[in-house]
């Protein structure tokens, strides 16, 4: 069993990529370990020690890290450009097997895809249901009154464990064709998280 430094959470935080944790550490399930915040995809320079914010951030993350893998990964970005340094970043811990799924405000709300990148399929889809979350529940057939009373390990549990059924059948596309299909950014104020 991995303990959660040196499982890839581990190494992330250890890397200052994990941002404004809501849940970190261990879930219900054994050697299964959850991330619910925000991740930093591309940080900013430093300058005698000063932190500053990233230059580039993945909201409204939900992540199971089991062994040395990434299980499950689902995230909110500005921009589906950004699923390349997603991938970059995960690339040392993805699993073919793995359930990856991003959210962007500039893919065409009539568009889904399926990118195979690093080894590890990735989902696309835009942000429709205003949250990842809500997202989330309403792809995998899952009721929030079912989980309302679950605590924030018990969600990933199952967000995990019911991702592990899906077929996804989205078009396949290449990163390239996604960049280039994608429309402009979107940022919404006061957007939930």
């Amino acid at each position: 069993m991995t303990d959660y430094l040196s499982s890839p959470l581990g190494k992330l935080e250890g890397a200052e990529r994990l941002l404004s944790p809501v849940c970190k550490g261990a879930t219900k399930k054994a050697g299964r370990f959850g991330f619910r915040g925000e991740i930093a995809l591309k940080l900013a320079e430093s300058t005698a020690g000063e932190k500053r914010p990233p230059e580039v951030k993945t909201d409204q993350v939900f992540m199971t890290t089991e062994g040395d893998k990434v299980t499950f990964y689902a995230s909110y970005v500005d921009s589906i450009e950004s699923l390349g340094l997603i991938a970059d970043m995960l690339e040392p811990w993805l699993a073919a097997d793995g359930k990856y799924f991003v959210w962007a405000s500039n893919i065409d709300l009539l568009k889904k895809y399926e990118v195979a990148m690093k080894g590890a399929t990735f989902y696309a889809f835009p942000l429709d249901e205003g949250t990842v979350y809500n997202e989330l529940l309403d792809l995998l057939y899952l009721e929030k009154g079912d989980l309302k009373k679950a605590s924030m390990e018990e969600k990933l549990d199952i967000l995990t464990d019911t991702a592990k059924n899906y077929k996804g059948g989205l078009p396949k596309a290449g990163f390239e064709q996604v960049v280039a299909e994608m429309g402009p950014v979107k940022v919404y104020d006061n957007r939930p998280v």
